[in-house]
């Protein structure tokens, strides 16, 4: 596996992709699931976060302690299945911006379409962390970071639930530069472009909606 692409290894993110990939999981839990999943990887997503010293008075003296520095995080969900990692990413750090990227896959083609970008004033600054809790062809991955690139971002990662090689190898192979973060890594995709075993679709089981 590339050294830019984190499988997270734990029991608890074990446990709860057992719960997410059960098709008994109602949609309350599920959503549930996903926040926790995300606060676990945004745990080691954001390891190496901007930070600077800043003053604190204790009850006995002060000292110097480091800080996130503000303004330094921006997280852009996928729509619409993103939208579900949002909370568990601002768990850890409420303080990050928020961006919105929509891109449909075409059913047909499996290519990525966008019909929505509104994205935190000078992100081009800022670290960013692209939510997408599915990673199949990687089509819809790709094109986020390219529209994120194209607004000047340099300093850009993925984080995905779920993910196929095909999806891992088309990011790697478009995108060297980004580090993708991920709780599991699956067989492959079935005839219609979805993850196998998986869990479904991700935005249809957090939303209710097909």
């Amino acid at each position: 596996m590339d050294k830019n692409v984190i499988v997270v290894n734990h029991p608890l993110l074990n446990h709860k992709i057992a719960l997410l990939r059960d098709v008994n999981t109602a949609m309350k839990q599920f959503r549930e699931i996903v926040c926790e999943v995300s606060t676990l990887l945004a745990y080691e997503a954001l390891k190496d976060v901007p930070v600077e010293a800043r003053e604190v008075t204790t009850p006995l003296e002060s000292v110097t302690q480091y800080v996130v520095k503000e303004n330094s995080v921006a997280i852009v969900p996928v729509l619409r299945a993103g939208l579900g990692m949002v909370n568990g990413v601002l768990a850890l750090l409420p303080t990050a911006e928020v961006g919105h990227i929509g891109i449909y896959r075409d059913p047909e083609t499996l290519e990525a379409k966008e019909y929505y970008c509104k994205l935190p004033e000078k992100i081009a600054d800022k670290k960013v962390i692209v939510l997408d809790p599915m990673l199949a062809t990687g089509a819809s991955a790709c094109a986020a970071i390219s529209m994120l690139k194209s607004k000047g971002c340099k300093d850009i990662k993925l984080m995905s639930i779920l993910a196929a090689p095909q999806g891992i190898d088309k990011v790697r192979n478009s995108h060297r530069d980004v580090q993708v973060f991920l709780a599991c890594v699956d067989r492959g995709l079935n005839g219609n472009g979805y993850i196998v075993p998986g869990f479904g679709d991700a935005g249809n089981r957090l939303f209710g909606t097909k």
